[in-house]
């Protein structure tokens, strides 16, 4: 991939517009890190409409602009695409500056894809529609959903589907890939998708590559609560070689104490299989606290069988408390135990900011008693804290982990996922270098998703751009605060617009919906 990524880039710089032209945006003197991977050089870029068509010395090629961005001093990325984002219902709302999408652009994310972990409507051709005539911030592209899927044909049924089932199933993901999806995601830990065996998956998949698109999953298992983290690999990579089909593993991780240190059994896995021929690649996010519910953190799956009504009913059941508590206490200890487990978004008045344990201590209750509570009351997003530091590096420099947010209410990663990468990770500690950063956030994920045209800095490619400052660039949203804006993009182009200007958003909804 990243030959004849080299080789493209080379051929457009090879080309010279040796004629004057004036083009309706020129960005001079910037460093360009043009997504390739290739070394940093100082380059200018001249864009016209929502195209670069020039990429070289503006002096030499007597190039002017309309307007001159000035970026002496600053870094010039393509914009950054997140594979994995949950910005499906901002950029879906009836107001306009959720819609803006604002927290990514300040990130110079200039491309979201939704509908992750199998979840998302399955009214992709609607959702597309409504972007296009609403207006959205950054552009857009649309997972089908393998669990809502399943939702819309059996409900929460943790039985396996009839035959009818399955074919009502592949008429929904037919029409979802023909009005445009990039591809299914799935949710294999999460209910209902949790319910479903290898065999339905593959089944759906091989009508997802036939119409051109990949796999992107939340693996049945990152920790030890069902199968297991490396069975849920392997699970991973059968679907590949049976469906005959890209994946792309969501937020790579290995989650919980019983699990660290696995990230070398994984790696060794999908590069077997990458060796033999299969198209396995994953995303990460920089954070060693995940984001989920109380309910999926710390229920068994078999207490969600049903819906919400069967839950709640179970969870009062006092033949089945002894039983539901001993598992939730087993998958609270794997998530490294109560105070490991912050609540970050809900409508419970007085837990915003504590960790369980707190409330638990407040209410002089046990932590599995009041996580109960808190389900019984409608939820808490959480910050689980269970991730080590290592293992998160492990994954970081394998050369098909892309950058993607899992942004999610309430964690920081939503807001700074991208500036954190550059900041921590490239400046401070030194675990990329600015190119392989940039590659991670740019060309990999665009070639991994199949996003035609954007991704790279040459000649021909949409214009989405990033400038930035090195020196400042940096995350500020925090899990106490953690809608803080990002800082350090001077300027973000989307389809040769610009969004952000001189640090500021203008109000302008240049994105667009991404069709496969």
């Amino acid at each position: 991939m990243r030959r004849s990524i080299v080789a493209l880039v080379g051929l457009v710089a090879a080309q010279s517009l040796g004629a004057q032209q004036t083009v309706d945006l020129l960005v001079r003197g910037g460093t360009v890190v043009d997504g390739t991977g290739s070394a940093a050089r100082t380059a200018d870029i001249g864009i016209k409409g929502d195209r670069i068509v020039f990429v070289g010395d503006a002096a030499t090629s007597k190039t002017t602009g309309t307007r001159t961005i000035d970026a002496t001093g600053f870094i010039v990325a393509p914009g950054f695409i997140d594979p994995h984002s949950h910005t499906a219902g901002d950029l879906s709302s009836a107001t306009q500056s959720r819609r803006a999408n604002v927290a990514y652009l300040m990130q110079g994310v200039t491309t979201v894809v939704s509908n992750n972990d199998g979840g998302g409507s399955v009214e992709i051709g609607q959702t597309l529609a409504a972007w296009t005539t609403q207006g959205i911030g950054t552009n857009g592209a649309l997972f089908v959903g393998h669990g809502s899927v399943r939702g819309k044909v059996m409900g929460a049924a943790g039985a396996q589907p009839t035959a009818p089932q399955l074919a009502a199933m592949r008429a929904i993901v037919v029409k979802a890939m023909d009005e445009g999806a990039i591809g299914m995601s799935t949710g294999l830990y999460y209910a209902p998708g949790s319910f479903s065996k290898t065999d339905e998956v593959i089944m759906l998949a091989k009508i997802v590559a036939q119409k051109g698109g990949i796999y992107d999953t939340h693996m049945r298992d990152e920790s030890s609560y069902t199968i297991g983290l490396i069975a849920s690999v392997h699970e991973t990579v059968r679907i590949a070689r049976e469906a005959k089909i890209p994946v792309h593993i969501s937020h790579i991780k290995a989650l919980g104490v019983d699990v660290w240190g696995k990230a070398d059994s994984v790696i060794r896995i999908v590069r077997a299989a990458r060796a033999a021929g299969l198209d396995v690649t994953a995303n990460q996010y920089p954070y060693t606290a995940s984001g989920t519910g109380v309910s999926a953190a710390l229920l068994p799956r078999w207490v969600e069988e049903g819906g919400n009504e069967a839950m709640r009913k179970r969870l009062v059941d006092p033949e089945l408390h002894d039983q539901i508590v001993t598992e939730m206490t087993n998958n609270m200890r794997r998530r490294g135990g109560a105070a490991s487990l912050l609540m970050t978004s809900t409508r419970i008045p007085g837990i915003i900011g504590k960790n369980l344990d707190q409330i638990a201590k407040e209410r002089n209750a046990d932590p599995i008693t009041t996580a109960i509570d808190i389900i019984l009351k409608g939820g808490s997003s959480v910050a689980s804290f269970n991730m080590n530091e290592k293992d998160i590096r492990t994954f970081m420099v394998q050369d098909w982990v892309a950058t993607g947010s899992d942004g999610s209410d309430g964690h920081p990663r939503k807001y700074g996922t991208f500036p954190k990468l550059l900041r921590q990770y490239v400046y401070t500690d030194r675990v990329l270098t600015i190119e392989q950063a940039v590659r991670r956030s740019s060309a990999m994920p665009a070639a991994m998703l199949r996003i035609k045209d954007r991704g790279l800095i040459a000649n021909g490619m949409f214009a989405d751009l990033i400038v930035f400052d090195p020196k400042t660039v940096v995350d500020r949203s925090t899990y106490r605060e953690p809608e803080l804006l990002a800082t350090g993009m001077k300027f973000v182009l989307v389809n040769g617009t610009v969004a952000i200007d001189d640090g500021k958003f203008n109000g302008a909804m240049a994105g667009r919906a991404l069709k496969r």
